[in-house]
């Protein structure tokens, strides 16, 4: 009997260390991620790229950061967006080559925002295309004779982070 005993608290404390293993995973996943709720009611979730841009003339540098949001009783309920701290040229649509986990390409057009430092997607079908990627790539051009920008991300937790937005926005992950 003291065996039975003994082998049930064994399998409880397993039990118990593998949920809390489990969720400290799913926090350390989380952690490159920052959410924050506007005022308005706009719920994001932030991540920094991997890689840096050059700006003023070389001397300094910047992560691009990639935001997703979602907007409660809202149309459009869902956006990205991609801010910079160097203006594009363009003032409407600019087009930005997107690449999933370093294989899947393709063209599409994103509005120019503000001043040209955000470049924005609206739909739930650009955050779907997303969840199951681990690489973001997104690549386009600042102006005619500016050059080429580049932001890579490391998507883990994606699918994590919108079931977040999904559930302060009352409303089902795209």
């Amino acid at each position: 009997m003291k065996l039975f005993v003994e082998m049930g608290q064994a399998a409880a404390l397993a039990l118990v260390l593998v949920s809390v293993c489990g969720v400290a995973q799913a926090g350390e996943v989380l952690d490159n991620w920052r959410f924050q709720t506007s005022e308005d009611g706009l719920v994001t979730a932030s991540l920094y790229a991997t890689n840096k841009l050059i700006t003023g003339g070389g001397a300094l540098s910047y992560s691009p950061v990639l935001t997703i949001a979602c907007r409660p009783n809202s149309e459009p309920r869902w956006t990205e967006w991609l801010q910079l701290n160097d203006a594009v040229s363009s003032s409407r649509k600019i087009t930005m080559t997107v690449t999933l986990d370093r294989h899947e390409k393709f063209d599409e057009s994103w509005s120019v925002g503000p001043r040209g430092r955000s470049l924005v997607r609206d739909g739930a079908d650009g955050i779907s295309r997303l969840v199951p990627a681990n690489r973001l790539l997104l690549s386009w051009r600042f102006g005619l004779l500016s050059g080429r920008g580049e932001a890579d991300f490391d998507l883990a937790g994606f699918g994590e982070a919108v079931g977040q937005l999904a559930g302060s926005c009352n409303t089902d992950p795209p």
